[in-house]
Protein backbone atom coordinates (compact mmCIF):
# COMPACT_ATOMS: atom_id res chain seq x y z
CA UNK A 1 0.00 0.00 0.00
CA UNK A 2 2.86 2.39 0.77
CA UNK A 3 4.32 2.25 -2.74
CA UNK A 4 0.89 2.88 -4.25
CA UNK A 5 0.46 6.01 -2.16
CA UNK A 6 3.94 7.20 -3.07
CA UNK A 7 3.13 6.65 -6.75
CA UNK A 8 -0.11 8.57 -6.35
CA UNK A 9 1.69 11.43 -4.59
CA UNK A 10 4.46 11.61 -7.20
CA UNK A 11 1.93 11.57 -10.05
CA UNK A 12 -0.06 14.28 -8.27
CA UNK A 13 3.03 16.44 -7.90
CA UNK A 14 3.85 15.97 -11.59
CA UNK A 15 0.29 16.87 -12.60
CA UNK A 16 0.34 20.00 -10.45
CA UNK A 17 3.66 21.11 -11.94
CA UNK A 18 2.41 20.43 -15.46
CA UNK A 19 -0.74 22.49 -14.79
CA UNK A 20 1.25 25.34 -13.30
CA UNK A 21 3.63 25.37 -16.26
CA UNK A 22 1.00 25.09 -18.99
CA UNK A 23 -1.44 27.57 -17.50
CA UNK A 24 1.48 29.91 -16.82
CA UNK A 25 2.16 30.12 -20.54
CA UNK A 26 -1.20 31.85 -20.91
CA UNK A 27 -0.76 34.19 -17.93
CA UNK A 28 2.44 35.85 -19.06
CA UNK A 29 1.62 39.45 -19.87
CA UNK A 30 -2.10 38.91 -19.27
CA UNK A 31 -3.66 40.64 -16.28
CA UNK A 32 -7.35 40.54 -17.12
CA UNK A 33 -9.29 38.54 -19.63
CA UNK A 34 -10.54 35.12 -20.44
CA UNK A 35 -8.92 32.30 -18.41
CA UNK A 36 -7.37 30.46 -21.36
CA UNK A 37 -4.88 28.59 -19.19
CA UNK A 38 -7.54 26.99 -17.01
CA UNK A 39 -9.68 26.15 -20.02
CA UNK A 40 -6.69 24.56 -21.75
CA UNK A 41 -5.63 22.35 -18.85
CA UNK A 42 -9.20 21.26 -18.14
CA UNK A 43 -10.05 20.42 -21.76
CA UNK A 44 -6.70 18.69 -22.30
CA UNK A 45 -7.23 16.80 -19.04
CA UNK A 46 -10.67 15.64 -20.20
CA UNK A 47 -9.19 14.43 -23.48
CA UNK A 48 -6.38 12.57 -21.72
CA UNK A 49 -8.81 11.05 -19.22
CA UNK A 50 -10.98 9.66 -22.02
CA UNK A 51 -7.94 8.37 -23.89
CA UNK A 52 -6.21 6.81 -20.89
CA UNK A 53 -9.40 5.31 -19.47
CA UNK A 54 -10.29 3.68 -22.77
CA UNK A 55 -6.77 2.45 -23.50
CA UNK A 56 -6.34 0.97 -20.04
CA UNK A 57 -9.76 -0.67 -20.15
CA UNK A 58 -9.69 -2.04 -23.69
CA UNK A 59 -6.14 -2.14 -25.06
CA UNK A 60 -3.57 -2.39 -22.30
CA UNK A 61 -3.82 -4.54 -19.21
CA UNK A 62 -2.95 -2.31 -16.27
CA UNK A 63 -3.83 -2.69 -12.64
CA UNK A 64 -6.54 -0.56 -11.06
CA UNK A 65 -3.80 1.03 -8.96
CA UNK A 66 -1.83 2.09 -12.04
CA UNK A 67 -4.98 3.51 -13.59
CA UNK A 68 -5.68 5.43 -10.38
CA UNK A 69 -2.15 6.81 -10.32
CA UNK A 70 -2.60 8.14 -13.86
CA UNK A 71 -6.19 9.37 -13.59
CA UNK A 72 -6.53 10.41 -9.95
CA UNK A 73 -2.90 11.31 -9.27
CA UNK A 74 -1.69 13.02 -12.42
CA UNK A 75 -4.91 14.17 -14.10
CA UNK A 76 -6.66 14.92 -10.81
CA UNK A 77 -4.01 17.50 -9.99
CA UNK A 78 -3.51 18.61 -13.59
CA UNK A 79 -7.11 19.73 -14.01
CA UNK A 80 -8.75 22.30 -11.77
CA UNK A 81 -12.46 22.60 -11.17
CA UNK A 82 -12.01 25.06 -8.31
CA UNK A 83 -9.99 27.55 -10.40
CA UNK A 84 -12.60 27.31 -13.16
CA UNK A 85 -15.38 28.23 -10.72
CA UNK A 86 -13.30 30.94 -9.04
CA UNK A 87 -12.52 32.60 -12.37
CA UNK A 88 -16.16 32.38 -13.40
CA UNK A 89 -17.17 34.01 -10.11
CA UNK A 90 -14.63 36.79 -10.66
CA UNK A 91 -16.14 37.50 -14.08
CA UNK A 92 -19.63 37.63 -12.58
CA UNK A 93 -18.49 40.00 -9.83
CA UNK A 94 -17.01 42.30 -12.48
CA UNK A 95 -20.25 42.25 -14.46
CA UNK A 96 -18.71 40.20 -17.27
CA UNK A 97 -21.81 38.06 -17.74
CA UNK A 98 -21.06 37.11 -21.35
CA UNK A 99 -17.49 36.07 -20.54
CA UNK A 100 -18.71 34.05 -17.54
CA UNK A 101 -21.30 32.32 -19.71
CA UNK A 102 -18.72 31.59 -22.40
CA UNK A 103 -16.39 30.21 -19.76
CA UNK A 104 -19.10 27.91 -18.38
CA UNK A 105 -20.14 26.74 -21.84
CA UNK A 106 -16.54 26.33 -22.97
CA UNK A 107 -15.43 24.33 -19.95
CA UNK A 108 -18.44 22.02 -19.97
CA UNK A 109 -19.02 21.71 -23.71
CA UNK A 110 -15.40 21.49 -24.79
CA UNK A 111 -14.57 19.29 -21.81
CA UNK A 112 -17.23 16.76 -22.74
CA UNK A 113 -16.25 16.88 -26.42
CA UNK A 114 -12.58 16.40 -25.53
CA UNK A 115 -13.37 13.43 -23.27
CA UNK A 116 -15.48 11.81 -25.99
CA UNK A 117 -12.74 12.41 -28.58
CA UNK A 118 -10.13 10.86 -26.29
CA UNK A 119 -12.34 7.83 -25.67
CA UNK A 120 -13.01 7.50 -29.41
CA UNK A 121 -9.29 7.64 -30.22
CA UNK A 122 -8.57 5.15 -27.45
CA UNK A 123 -10.95 2.67 -29.07
CA UNK A 124 -9.54 3.37 -32.54
CA UNK A 125 -5.91 2.78 -31.58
Amino acid sequence: MGYKLIGLAVAGACGAMARYGLSGLFRRGQHIGFPWGTLTVNVLGCFLFGLIWTLTQQRFAVSPETRAILLVGFLGSFTTFSAFLFETDQMLEQGEWLMAGLNLAGELGLGLAAYLLGAFLGRAI
